[in-house]
């Protein structure tokens, strides 16, 4: 009974999100052209992904945070709302919701390149700087 009860909570949590699996979220940063830059590593990136969001791709924690990396509002996509955006990454918040991850790594990959790179992230820095992060990448 408390197997059948956990799979109905699962299920019903799946149906509104998209959580990708870890592996895949690796595959999508390899493939995203951010790995080296500032010297990141791969793990910091799939370590931020997961301390954001959990990997879950459609999450908007905030009115203001958007995506597997929780991109803000204010800075880099265009949410329709927040006032003064400045859309850095020249893009709808919407499409950093989908199970597509690729237009959320173009956005990270323009992020990291500012001056604050990862440090933007507070989570980033509180749970992945300065880490081991081997376990976030480990057989992928």
């Amino acid at each position: 009974m408390k197997i059948f009860v956990l799979l109905m909570i699962t299920a019903a949590f799946a149906a509104h999100s998209w959580a990708s699996d870890r592996c895949s979220v690796v595959r999508a940063i390899r493939n995203g052209g951010v790995i080296g830059i500032k010297g990141y590593t791969l793990g910091d990136y799939v370590c931020l992904a997961y301390q954001a969001s959990r990997y879950d791709t459609s999450l908007n924690r905030s009115p203001t945070e958007y995506g597997i990396f929780q991109i803000n509002s204010y800075w880099w996509c265009d949410d329709g709302r927040t006032v003064g955006r400045k859309n850095l990454c020249g893009m709808s918040c919407r499409s950093l919701l989908n199970s597509n991850i690729g237009d959320d790594v173009r956005c990270l990959r323009r992020i990291v390149r500012d001056p604050n790179g990862l440090d933007a992230w507070s989570v980033w820095t509180r749970y992945c700087k300065g880490r081991d992060l081997s376990s976030y990448t480990d057989f992928c």
